[in-house]
């Protein structure tokens, strides 16, 4: 999970302070385009209208407002963009009104969006999606809340299970008690996989509130992690606690 406050950007569309959630940019055609999930206001709670807000850059400073994408619900977050073989460009983002899965808006140019239909992977509730491509197959992981669910795909369309990972701790420092809502960089082909924990829990979504209405501040905390991605007999496997090199050139 990802929060930009308009400390560090001027994402700002109305008065108020208010809530930009789990940014993606892309880049094309010496342009910098950030699709954002945005909530009016800031919550003690998980509630309130949610929207995709789409900005554009050139220099991923000075961003502008170019408009709402108008998506399936009002309950949209979690935007990942890829580039598809044919040009055009695919969107997967969560919808909570649709059961918490995905879904996937297509467009020809960035600007224009257009709902298709429920992702092939909305077999249980998940959020997060991220789609990279890898030993020549596309791979999609979903953040299910106890790991990562994996998905493998030759199209983008269709999509296979292939296997759960990051659902148990490893022996690293503040990497426990599993792995959640992450990111793939694919560099000469090795992936790298970010993700955050909540080290202070027994489970992802161990958080109970104190007699104040309030998850205590060990029980929110959060550490960013990274690990190595590797294809294994055709799974996708990732052993946190094996050495390895990381460079990001």
């Amino acid at each position: 999970m990802t929060w930009i406050y308009r400390g560090a950007l001027d994402l700002a569309i109305e008065p108020g302070q208010n809530t930009f959630w789990a940014p993606e940019v892309v880049f094309d055609n010496g342009v910098y385009h950030m699709y954002v999930a945005y909530i009016q206001g800031v919550r003690n709670h998980w509630g309130g209208d949610k929207h995709i807000l789409h900005f554009s850059s050139k220099d991923l400073w000075n961003w502008k407002f170019e408009s709402q994408l108008p998506l399936s619900t009002n309950s949209v977050i979690d935007p990942c963009v890829f580039h598809l073989p044919d040009g055009t460009w695919r969107m997967w983002y969560k919808d909570e009104m649709q059961g918490s899965v995905s879904m996937v808006a297509d467009s020809p140019d960035l600007y224009t969006w257009t709902v298709q239909k429920k992702a092939a992977v909305a077999d249980r509730p998940h959020e997060g999606p991220n789609v990279f491509r890898l030993k020549d197959k596309y791979w999609m992981v979903v953040d299910q809340w106890a790991g990562l669910a994996v998905y493998s795909s030759d199209d983008c369309d269709a999509w296979t299970f292939n296997n759960v990972i990051l659902d148990k701790a490893s022996r690293r420092n503040e990497d426990t008690p599993s792995g959640a809502h992450a990111d793939v960089i694919v560099v000469n082909d090795k992936a790298y996989i970010f993700y955050f924990t909540h080290p202070g829990r027994k489970t992802h979504m161990d958080c109970p509130m104190d007699s104040n209405g309030v998850v205590p501040y060990n029980l929110r905390r959060s550490s960013i992690q990274v690990a190595e991605m590797k294809v294994i007999e055709n799974k996708m496997v990732c052993n946190r606690d094996e050495p390895f090199d990381f460079y990001l050139p």
